[in-house]
Formats: structure tokens, C-alpha cells, sequence
């Protein structure tokens, strides 16, 4: 028996008793109208429109999908919607239990589909970042020659996961994540529609409120929620889902913190000052509530790199590093393992020496050409590759450093203006202790420093 997305006892079953199954099951769009978000993937031509039939493309048929998003984006719904809108032979695998031998099995049915009475097949193949090179080679003939529309799923990059040859054959549709105003639409719909919960409980302000920020964008997430807070309520007989019950069912308080408010900065500026004044403990601290609150990790990131130059600098010169890392990580994966990646950074800033002489010094520069201390640039160090610079002394006289012992020409740089202005000041801190060795040997041998 082949396997398919939705077998054919398990629709039985739902039909005959559908509160037997879960709400984020009963609640799955039936049609690409339905679906919650992905707007940018569901315009008139679409490759999904044309994956369930709507146009006909004439000589140019459905193209294979790569569906790369977080859990809960609708990866697996919009299979689910093209399983029951099509009129194609529809086929399920997994990358968890599926090998070699069973894509060779589907793709054989799906020649003898096509060769015995013209029925195209769509292939699901969830989680395909689980396949290993020789799994995914094993599809490109299939898909290569279309004996198969392959719809992929994957919640990792792509590019890092999914062989060239393949994702060159497909065409590559990124889900976001669902918007507050998506799950709250999404919410709402489940309280009222039969399929739902039919009306039987209402859900507080706060207590929706708090269901989004624990759904992080996550559709199964909120609704699986919501099932459970629905049925702690109707077991003590509340019409309506208060932030107390919801708090009990998903064992997760709501984070005072609202992320357009006060509470927004106040958190974030405590996370950095924490981070400033070495506290590792205060500073996972915030930087939990942070994360509990559903903070865009994007966010909390970015402030890190900030603090990495702001308050540590050149007394750990690896600390920017770690940051811009951390940064291109928490990009790649998001949460919930974005986490990790920012307690790491979080941790290593806190800990790290602390300087702000990069801050103090390009302040200083910047406040004296608000000043106007500018000046204009020494002749020997303006641009002579041009016709006519010589004659205008530009260039001239200009000694190259890598010409002299030491490397280091003792000439001006600064305009006049400036020409004795010092506004690195390092520390000890830390490595900065050589970078501050190494002004002072500079700065003498420039000739700004009586030997």
C-alpha cells in the first residue's frame, strides 16, 4: 500500500468524530482561501494556485517546491490543501522513516501512473534536511524528467541542506512567520467555527494576548494551547478562558512586558547594562524575560553587537565577533534555539573585559567636525593618480611607510587643524593593554611624542 499525506481511515475517522482529533488538525485550511499568512506565496499564478489546478499553464506545467519556514508556518497545511484540491495522485513520505527504497517505489508508481492512464503524481516529502546526499540524488531523475511535482518541507536552510542539483530543478518559497494578527484571526476562528470549539468558551484579552506571545508565530502552537486551556475551563465550568487557567495549563507565567511599551526598552536597556556591569546572572535574567516575552531575537542580537563595541572594544577584540555571529545564527535557526546561541553571547560579553575607548574616542572625533574642525586634507596625502595633480602639489613630497625601517612615516595626517589631537585613549584592560603599548610606541615614532 503506498503511502499518502492522509490515509483514507483516518479521514473516515475524523468525518464520523472530529472533536477525536486535535484542533490544530480540525482547524487546517480546506482551500488556499483558507490559509493563514503566506499571502506572498498565494497570488493568482502562483506555483502553489497552479500545484492545485487553478490555470493551465498550457505547455508549461507545475514546477517542484522546496516549502522552507519554522514549525507552525503552514508547511504541511499547504500539502495538506494541495492533497485535497488536486486531482493529481497524491503521495506522502517522510525523511524520519523513508529511504532510497521507498522514493524508487513511489517514483515507480508514479512512470506506471503515468504511462497506464496519464495521472500525474505530487510527491510530499517531509522534513527532505534529513535525507542525506544519496536519498536526495535518488530523487533528480524523478523530478528531472517530471515523473513527479515534488513538494518539499524543510525548517533549515536550504542551501545548506538541500543538494544544488536539486534545488535548481525547484523553485524555492519562503514562509514567514505567522504575524500576531494572523494567530489572533487564526484564534478567533477556532473559538467560533464548528469545526472548532463551536462557541463554548470566550478567551479573555490578556489570556489571548499571552497565547501569542507562547505561540512565538507558531499556528499548531497556539492552537494546541488553546485546546487545552478550553478544556481546564469547561472541567470548572468557566464560559470564559481566563490568564489564571491558561497560565495553569501551559505551565508558563505572562512575562509582564509589552514589546511596544515601556517595558520594551526597560528590559532591553537593563540586558545591556547588565552586560556593561559584568553581571552574567542579571543579564540571562533579562535576557530570559526577554526571550519568554517572545522578543524578536533579531532584536535582542542586534543589541548585543552594539554592546560589544559600546562597552567592551579592543579589551576583548573577539567580543564583536562572537556578537555579529550570535547574530547570523539566531538569522538562520530562530527560535526556540536561538536561545542558546544569544545566552552564549550573552554570557561571553558579560564576562568579557570592559573598555569604551572605541565609544569615547569616535565621540570625540565626531563632536570636533560637528565643531567644524575639519580642515582641508594635507597636500601630500590627497589622490595624485590624476592628470594635473602634480602641478597642484597634490601627492607630493608623501613618503610610503612600508618604504621606511619600522614601517611607520613620520609625517603629518591630520589637517592642521588637528595635527596634535589624541582621541584614543585606551585602558589596560584586557587585551587593550597592547593596543595601549601600541599607541604610545606609534604615536612617538610619528614624532607627536618627545622620545
Amino acid at each position: 500500500m503506498e503511502p499518502d499525506l492522509f490515509t483514507a481511515a483516518a479521514e473516515d475517522r475524523q468525518e464520523k468524530d472530529p472533536a477525536g482529533s486535535p484542533l490544530a488538525v480540525r482547524m487546517r485550511p480546506r482551500t488556499l482561501d483558507e490559509v493563514v499568512g503566506q499571502q506572498h506565496l498565494l497570488k493568482s499564478g502562483s506555483p502553489l494556485r497552479r500545484l492545485v489546478g487553478e490555470g493551465t499553464g498550457g505547455p508549461a506545467g507545475a514546477s517542484s517546491v522546496i516549502l522552507w519556514g519554522p514549525p507552525g508556518t503552514g508547511k504541511t497545511t499547504l500539502a495538506h490543501v494541495v492533497s485535497k484540491a488536486t486531482d493529481k495522485r497524491f503521495v506522502e513520505l517522510s525523511a524520519i522513516t523513508a529511504g532510497v527504497k521507498e522514493v524508487r517505489a513511489v517514483i515507480d508508481g508514479a512512470r506506471r501512473a503515468s504511462g497506464g492512464y496519464g495521472k500525474e503524481t505530487v510527491l510530499f516529502l517531509d522534513e527532505i534536511h534529513r535525507f542525506s546526499k544519496a536519498q536526495q540524488d535518488s530523487l533528480l531523475p524523478a523530478v528531472e524528467n517530471r515523473w513527479v511535482t515534488l513538494i518539499a518541507a524543510t525548517t533549515e536552510n536550504p542551501y545548506f541542506s538541500v543538494i544544488s542539483p536539486l534545488l535548481s530543478r525547484s523553485l524555492l518559497l519562503t514562509l514567514e512567520p505567522l504575524t500576531d494578527d494572523d494567530l489572533r484571526g487564526l484564534l478567533r476562528r477556532a473559538l467560533d467555527d464548528d469545526r472548532g470549539l463551536k462557541g463554548t468558551v470566550t478567551l479573555a484579552e490578556d489570556s489571548e494576548d499571552h497565547l501569542l506571545r507562547i505561540a512565538g508565530g507558531d499556528a499548531r502552537r497556539a492552537l494546541t494551547a488553546l485546546e487545552a486551556a478550553a478544556g481546564a475551563a469547561l472541567d470548572k465550568g468557566e464560559p470564559r478562558i481566563s490568564l489564571t487557567t491558561l497560565e495553569e495549563t501551559v505551565d508558563r507565567a505572562a512575562v509582564k512586558y509589552d514589546r511596544d511599551g515601556d517595558q520594551h526598552y526597560d528590559v532591553a536597556s537593563a540586558l545591556i547594562k547588565s552586560i556593561r556591569g559584568s553581571d552574567v546572572d542579571a543579564a540571562l535574567h533579562y535576557l530570559a524575560r526577554m526571550i519568554e516575552a517572545g522578543e524578536d531575537p533579531r532584536f535582542i542580537a542586534r543589541r548585543l553587537m552594539i554592546s560589544a563595541s559600546e562597552d567592551i572594544g579592543l579589551a576583548d577584540p573577539n567580543a564583536l565577533s562572537i556578537a555579529v555571529a550570535a547574530a547570523q545564527a539566531v538569522a538562520m535557526i530562530g527560535f526556540p534555539e536561538a536561545a542558546l546561541t544569544l545566552s552564549h553571547a550573552t554570557i561571553a560579553l558579560a564576562l568579557a573585559p570592559k573598555s569604551n575607548a572605541a565609544t569615547t574616542a569616535i565621540g570625540a572625533a565626531l563632536d570636533d567636525v560637528r565643531k567644524g574642525l575639519a580642515g582641508p586634507v594635507p597636500p601630500h596625502l590627497r589622490d595624485g593618480h590624476y592628470k594635473g595633480a602634480a602641478k597642484l602639489g597634490h601627492a607630493q613630497g608623501y613618503v610610503y611607510p612600508h618604504d621606511v625601517p619600522e614601517g611607520i612615516a613620520a609625517q603629518q595626517y591630520a589637517p592642521d587643524a588637528l595635527k596634535d589631537r589624541e582621541y584614543y585613549t585606551p585602558t589596560r584592560h584586557g587585551g587593550e593593554a597592547r593596543y595601549a603599548d601600541a599607541v604610545e610606541w606609534t604615536r612617538k615614532h610619528l614624532g607627536r611624542r618627545a622620545p
